[in-house]
């Protein structure tokens, strides 16, 4: 009696082989469902944010003449000097990092910048291009502030401080010389850090604003997409 309920345990505790076939299969059906998720949703690029038959592409400048264009050798330069302040690896804007011919050809947060072989399609030169100011890169800016601009002389902003007087420090009042936001204060021309000519950054925490490509150096890039963007 101990033996037969002994087997009828063991029935119960091992599964026929059968079973273990149909397992086995279940779970490995399941394992490749799992595994083609994420590998489909890497694969896919984020869709456009931007429709680039919205824009006047027409205002391009025209591709350039140059032959055998590479990322490393002709392009990669241009973007050091004006794009990868912020389209770098270190928080790039939109995701979109412009320091490399892979990342370049990823695209980012608003999907693909570059369609290899139609410079036309390729919202990286409409951008670089700056022929429309919601996509334009770098970024237009408003009127800036100081002589000339809302808030400096000329335009019913308060006169410069005084050189000096009763009851002005060393260094002069506010907007004089020494003092802040005068020549070597604070903030002021030859002053300290983020003043034009100061410390670290030159003007501001970041520096100058980067310069808009040049449209020659929008048309080289344009014939560097055309001639495949390798």
């Amino acid at each position: 009696m101990i033996e037969l309920a002994m087997r009828e345990q063991g029935a119960i505790i091992r599964p026929s082989m059968k079973m273990k076939m149909k397992l086995a299969f279940t779970l490995s059906a399941f394992g490749l469902l799992l595994a083609g998720i994420p590998a489909t949703a890497q694969d896919a690029p984020p869709p456009n944010k931007w429709d680039i038959t919205k824009i006047d592409v027409t205002k391009l400048p025209p591709a350039a003449d140059k032959q055998d264009l590479t990322f490393d050798k002709d392009i990669a330069p241009l973007f050091k000097a004006s794009c990868v302040r912020c389209h770098g690896t270190q928080r790039p804007k939109k995701n979109l990092r412009l320091d490399s011919l892979e990342t370049v050809l990823k695209g980012g947060q608003d999907g693909k910048m570059v369609v290899p072989g139609d410079s036309k399609q390729s919202l990286l030169v409409a951008a670089a291009a700056c022929i429309d100011d919601s996509i334009a890169m770098p970024p237009k800016r408003g009127p800036r502030r100081g002589p000339g601009g809302p808030g400096g002389p000329g335009n019913g902003g308060p006169p410069p401080g005084p050189p000096g007087g009763p009851d002005a420090g060393p260094g002069g009042g506010p907007g004089g010389p020494g003092g802040p936001d005068g020549p070597g204060g604070p903030g002021g021309p030859g002053g300290g850090p983020g003043g034009p000519g100061g410390g670290p950054g030159g003007r501001g925490p970041g520096g100058p604003p980067p310069k808009p490509l040049t449209a020659e150096q929008v048309g080289l890039i344009r014939a560097w997409i055309d001639q495949g963007a390798k």
